[in-house]
């Protein structure tokens, strides 16, 4: 079987696969030995959302407006993100940039 990205040959491995950090487990996929592309069948796909699901990760994503905030730009962070990680008010972050990312590490 060809890749379609690529035309790259494509074999079956089972693979690690992570949302948001956190390791749910490795799964069949069928894998491009040229570009690395990764495909999972459905079935596969919908034991991935389940497992997600289960661990309370499915949906975390949420799209976020920057505001100004007195001299500064700041930026909401949804509650469901809040409570996944146990955000307090006042807790010290760092942050930096990452690749046209912006990278907020909490330190607890």
């Amino acid at each position: 079987m060809k890749c379609f990205e690529c035309e790259g040959k494509v074999e079956k491995k089972k693979v690690p696969f992570s949302m948001h950090g956190i390791k749910l487990g490795n799964f069949d996929a069928e894998v491009c030995s040229k570009c690395g592309e990764i495909i999972f069948d459905e079935k596969v796909s919908d034991q991935i959302d389940k497992i997600a699901k289960e661990k309370g990760i499915w949906g975390l994503e949420r799209k976020s407006k920057v505001i100004m905030s007195g001299n500064s730009m700041a930026i909401r962070i949804p509650k469901t993100i809040v409570d996944f990680l146990k955000i307090k008010q006042g807790e010290e972050v760092f942050m930096h940039p990452e690749e046209h990312k912006l990278v907020v590490e909490m330190k607890h």
